[in-house]
């Protein structure tokens, strides 16, 4: 298509010969003059690399701050792009291929603080109680407030056995410290076992075993209980990781049909995803469980699963990270590599989820506290209160302080996990429409009442 754009313009060019002067000075004209500019602000930056190399109280590396430059230009575009310097380069390709020294825990940066996206099942930092949401303020006594994600991570990764410590910031808690002793990581990404007459399916990430993980452990449970009843696939406090994983858990359960679509600056430049035919559940009910952790490739294969109308959605709003990363390795990764958000992803219906999440089929806290603290608008961890995060559609916003649609009941055993219960129930009664609903939560939306002003009555507000 490009080829054939350009020979046309080409062509045009040729037949308005009368205009080819006066278009070639415009054109030039409109280069010339953003070019210059940058040329000013890159003169700008040396003479402040100048000036710093000359006059800062102790001695600099230049590498380091030339390094710094480039991720803070990276960093102010959205929380998702950024530089990797050759370390973190091959950290990172470590992570993809599911075997890594550190301590187990995904992490994001917001307003220069350190925070936890989510902690990977089995890890110490699991063990440890880390939780998602939770800030890290402090490694080992030292600070990281104002420090690169990546620099904090070099903090807190060191050799296998010895132990660090963190200091965590939590919502409504003193800060607090967690001593966690490191690991070499190999996380499983998917582990199964039967639930009664269901199949359960936990996928903790994406990395480049995922979908050979989740096959093998399916085919272990159906061949254990060849008459299954259902399925319940578990992606909640899911990280995310690599698309193709994600195409390739959600093809398991389609037969044929778009998985996700991801478009680019380009408004053309769209790259379809699609599943094969064969469907390896062989149309077992399926039921979603799902967070505001669930994050990414998560939010892909949910997404995907639910638009198809293969499996309903059992628990909150997810994390509404909506974009695609493409990873640019320089000079051969030898420099680094650049993280780069190139494109947007949609859901077969066509929904971009960035900022607002996909929203559950049955909405269910997985405690009365977390029950509260969402109708307190304290549960405000999502890609929507990332600062500087890509803009959600025109006209869409994340949904604010609410009651949730379910909660567990005071009698509930709180050692029992109440939104897998509730999957189990949908699968029962084989939609969320037939499954008899829960009494209303006891959670309520706090109230903030302004004191009375004489002669009349102030209205409250709901906060």
């Amino acid at each position: 298509m490009k080829k054939y754009l350009l020979i046309g313009i080409s062509a045009f060019a040729m037949g308005a010969g009368s205009m080819a002067y006066l278009s070639q000075q415009a054109a030039a004209s409109a280069t010339v003059q953003p070019r210059t500019k940058t040329y000013q602000m890159l003169e700008l930056f040396g003479d402040v690399l100048d000036t710093v190399e000359r006059q800062y109280v102790t001695q600099v590396d230049d590498t380091k701050l030339i390094q710094a430059a480039i991720d803070g230009m990276l960093t102010s575009l959205d929380p998702h792009s950024g530089y990797l310097d050759p370390e973190s380069f091959d950290d990172m390709r470590d992570q993809t291929r599911g075997e890594y020294g550190g301590l187990g825990i995904e992490v994001t940066s917001e307003d220069g603080v350190v925070k936890v996206i989510s902690p990977m099942d089995g890890t110490p930092a699991a063990e440890a109680g880390i939780k998602a949401g939770d800030y890290i303020t402090a490694v080992n006594g030292e600070s990281v407030l104002g420090m690169s994600v990546n620099d904090a991570v070099k903090e807190m990764r060191g050799k296998p056995g010895e132990a660090v410590t963190l200091t965590i910031a939590r919502e409504k808690t003193d800060p607090f410290d967690v001593k966690v002793v490191r690991e070499v990581i190999k996380p499983k990404s998917a582990v199964a076992r039967l639930e009664g007459d269901y199949g359960y399916l936990r996928i903790s990430s994406f990395n480049e075993r995922t979908t050979e993980d989740a096959e093998a452990a399916l085919a272990k449970i159906r061949a254990e209980d060849p008459k299954m009843k259902g399925l319940i696939l578990d992606l909640r406090n899911n990280p995310g990781g690599l698309l193709d994983q994600a195409v390739g858990v959600a093809d398991m359960f389609l037969d044929g049909g778009e998985i996700v679509s991801q478009r680019g600056r380009d408004p053309r430049d769209v790259e379809r995803y699609n599943a094969r035919p064969g469907d390896e559940a062989q149309g077992l009910k399926m039921v979603v469980l799902v967070n505001s952790g669930s994050a990414s490739a998560a939010e892909i294969v949910a997404g995907a699963l639910q638009d198809r109308k293969r499996a309903e959605l059992v628990g909150l709003t997810t994390f509404g990270k909506g974009s695609v990363q493409t990873v640019i390795p320089l000079r051969g990764g030898m420099d680094g590599a650049l993280k780069l958000t190139t494109a947007r992803y949609y859901t077969p219906s066509g929904r971009s989820i960035q900022k607002t999440g996909i929203t559950p089929d049955l909405e269910v806290a997985s405690s009365r506290e977390e029950a509260q603290a969402i109708a307190n608008r304290a549960f405000q961890f999502s890609e929507a209160s990332l600062r500087n995060a890509l803009n959600a559609d025109e006209g869409k916003v994340r949904e604010g302080a609410h009651e949730p649609a379910e909660e567990p009941p005071e009698s509930f055993d709180p050692k029992k996990d109440f939104q897998l219960v509730r999957a189990e129930d949908v699968l029962k009664y084989g939609s969320v429409a037939a499954t008899p609903k829960m009494p209303k939560p006891t959670a309520k939306l706090a109230e903030i009442t302004s004191p009375k002003v004489k002669g009349s009555e102030a209205p409250a507000v709901n906060k």
